[in-house]
């Protein structure tokens, strides 16, 4: 799948960075071209040049922001689909949530509200979603092929890793229970264990 960011200039780019560091300090509700122009340092006509409004540039970004998700868990699968199951739930859950990951996390819960109301939106977190799923369905697949998991639904599985993966993300973004996070993982790495493995 082509990455979608390799496409954008360098100025483009350095919007979506800006993009993403107005987001962090003001949220959605606050956002403004003038905000991100004040992060990128640039004039606001720089931004206008490439986006019509806010909500163009915003889908612009989520757009970036499913390229540079999915290259964190895609840059290091290889050929055993338990290790790369456990990395991809060990990327998207970790212990610990480093402050870029976290920013980049709660970038996306803040805008995500705009999906209810704007298809635009709706339509580029539904393609996270499927990307993610994707990527699992794929690996526990690979590994019903290679006679490593039992003969189960790929895609059934996938929903299921990735629906206590995304609440299991949101609750550990707008709550204080860290430890969640820690047993939901545990709780899937088990889920493989002992309904997966052959």
């Amino acid at each position: 799948m082509t990455d979608h960011s390799d496409t954008l200039g360098a100025t483009e780019r350095e919007i979506m960075y800006a993009t993403h560091q107005a987001l962090v300090k003001s949220g959605y509700a606050k956002l403004s071209i003038s905000l991100i122009s004040d992060e990128l340092d640039k004039a606001k006509s720089t931004i206008y040049h490439y986006y019509d409004s806010k909500d163009a540039l915003l889908i612009e970004f989520l757009k970036f922001s499913i390229d540079r998700f999915e290259s964190t868990i895609n840059t290091t699968i290889g050929d055993h689909p338990k290790e790369d199951l456990d990395h991809i739930i060990t990327t998207l859950l970790p212990s610990q949530l480093k402050k870029e990951k976290r920013q980049l996390h709660c970038v996306l819960v803040t805008i995500s509200p705009q999906a209810l109301e704007q298809e635009a939106f709706r339509e580029q977190f539904t393609e996270i979603d499927n990307r993610l799923a994707t990527i699992i369905e794929t690996t526990v697949r690979r590994g019903v092929r290679t006679n490593v998991f039992r003969d189960v639904d790929p895609a059934q599985e996938a929903e299921h890793i990735l629906a206590v993966i995304k609440g299991t993300m949101y609750t550990r973004l707008t709550t204080n229970r860290e430890a969640a996070a820690v047993r939901a993982r545990e709780s899937l790495f088990s889920h493989i264990d002992s309904h997966l493995i052959a």
